[in-house]
């Protein structure tokens, strides 16, 4: 009979320890070192990058003229929010006549945490509660001087 409880045992232990190894994942462009080197500023331009490099990851908000290849590796344990290990952008802009006019790359200085508090944006100004919000015009519609007395705030001769 103890024999059976010490396998169970090992393999309780074993199951735990297997629990907790991190999940490694990657999200974005794969980035093949070879074909972004190839890029050259001057030599090419959109259409050959496009045919090197694919699709980007997104482009400028306002214009065409920045394309970005983003590269994420990163690793989380159990059910923890993943944590970037590893951040590869590639940042390529292009001029007027759509030619490559320069190549940036970046990494995990680009990388911003964000902590939300307590589940709501903070404001600046008076804080009101439920009843002040509900309430707080009581008297205040219809008063003289208020700017809706008098059919609009119109005076009459």
């Amino acid at each position: 009979m103890k024999p059976l409880l010490v396998r169970s045992v090992l393999l309780a232990g074993l199951l735990a320890a297997g629990a907790c190894t991190p999940l490694r994942s990657h999200q974005g462009y794969v980035i093949d070192a070879d074909l972004v080197n190839s890029v050259q500023p001057g030599v090419d331009n959109r259409q050959s990058v496009l045919q090197t490099l694919g699709r980007p990851s997104f482009t400028g908000q306002f214009d065409n003229a920045d394309w970005y290849y983003v590269a994420r590796d990163s690793s989380n344990l159990a059910f923890r929010n993943p944590r970037p290990r590893e951040q590869i952008t590639l940042q390529i802009s292009f001029d007027q006549a759509g030619n490559v006019s320069a190549i940036r790359r970046s990494g995990m200085d680009q990388v911003a945490s964000i902590n939300p508090s307590r589940k709501e944006t903070p404001t600046l100004g008076r804080e009101r509660g439920f009843f002040e919000e509900l309430f707080g015009n009581i008297g205040t519609v219809g008063a003289p001087g208020a700017a809706g007395a008098a059919g609009g705030g119109r005076t009459t001769p």
